[in-house]
């Protein structure tokens, strides 16, 4: 949880007691290497926070390909914020690229916390303009860069995730192939 405390205090002002109030709204969920979250609980009725370990959050295509649309490493949020919202089925999978430990909390959990601290309020609104406006530089990238610029800027940009993630999984958040990749990375280094 100080993980957690520590991220709120980067955005608000709040105090240790004010947290240790809050503490109880999260549920602790620990997932190994490869394990699903839909393993443990509902993910479409949690906001989940990454204490330690790699997620990655994924749809199956029509070819029946998994198709990576988000990571998230320590001091992340990952969700499907419609599904959480409308409180309906996700159609994302949520899958540890690491052993991790998640704080999780329901939309109902998040409601009482947001009308028994407001502050909060604030740090989640923050953090959801925040990801709104990533998104949209995301999708511009997409469109404006080449496929080699998309790698190279994901690897210099994000270097705490391009140490970590596969490469496959960095190529399918990319919308590029494996093979490319791999072949862009060896005519970098010779």
């Amino acid at each position: 949880m100080e993980e957690l405390f520590h991220h709120i205090q980067r955005y608000i002002s709040i105090s240790r007691e004010e947290f240790l109030e809050i503490e109880h709204y999260f549920d602790v969920i620990k997932l190994s290497k490869k394990d699903h979250l839909q393993q443990y609980k509902n993910s479409s009725e949690y906001l989940f926070f990454v204490v330690s370990g790699c997620l990655h959050m994924y749809f199956i295509n029509e070819k029946g390909d998994n198709q990576t649309v988000q990571f998230a490493i320590e001091n992340w949020w990952m969700n499907d914020p419609l599904s959480f919202y409308h409180s309906h089925k996700t159609e994302f999978y949520f899958q540890a690229i690491e052993g991790c430990t998640i704080l999780g909390i329901t939309k109902q959990n998040q409601e009482k916390l947001l009308a028994f601290n407001p502050k909060i309020e604030r740090y989640f609104r923050t953090l959801y303009q925040i990801a709104y406006g990533a998104a949209l530089y995301r999708i511009k990238y997409i469109y404006e860069a080449s496929k080699a610029e998309r790698y190279f800027h994901f690897v210099q940009y994000y270097p705490e995730f391009a140490q970590r993630i596969p490469q496959y999984l960095i190529a399918s958040y990319l919308g590029l192939s494996p093979e490319y990749v791999s072949e862009i990375r060896s005519k970098k280094l010779s």
